[in-house]
């Protein structure tokens, strides 16, 4: 049992983040769903509407519980708020690139394979979105300090 929690502990990070980037895609699924279907929101303005919440609930959860960034003062939420949606963006500008250049330019555009390179496509990002939050975004400041 002691090996377990240690081993828990060891990579408490990468567990957290999991578990909160299955809640952020929660948030994703059920606003898209309310705002499209329930309240008649059309498809593009529902997608941006769910995906800036997902972004949103992402930072907050990333902020306090995986990463354990407890600073409010001004410079350093500026800095996580700034590089976070800008790393989202810019992850979320990959996984369109993915898409566009394996589904439409090479073709790969049946059920399986646009499937399957969704899939790959995801796996990427969350590894991207993980390091970028870990190395740059939500760096402990001891680590900030090595680099000077």
């Amino acid at each position: 049992m002691q090996k377990i929690v240690e081993w828990v502990k060891k990579h408490w990070d990468v567990i957290s983040y999991l578990f909160f980037g299955g809640c952020t895609t929660v948030v994703n699924w059920v606003s898209y769903y309310l705002l499209f279907n329930v309240f008649h929101v059309s498809n593009i303005v529902s997608t941006a509407i769910a995906w800036l919440l997902a972004v949103i609930f992402a930072f907050i959860t990333n902020k306090l519980w995986v990463f354990n960034s407890k600073s409010f003062d001004r410079k350093t939420l500026v800095h996580e708020i700034w590089t976070f949606f800008t790393a989202r963006v810019l992850t979320g500008l990959i996984d369109v690139g993915i898409m566009f250049l394996t589904v439409d330019v090479w073709g790969m555009n049946t059920p399986f394979w646009s499937t399957f390179w969704k899939i790959v496509s995801n796996v990427i990002i969350v590894i991207l979105n993980y390091a970028l939050s870990k190395l740059i975004i939500f760096r402990k400041q001891g680590e900030k300090q090595k680099e000077k």
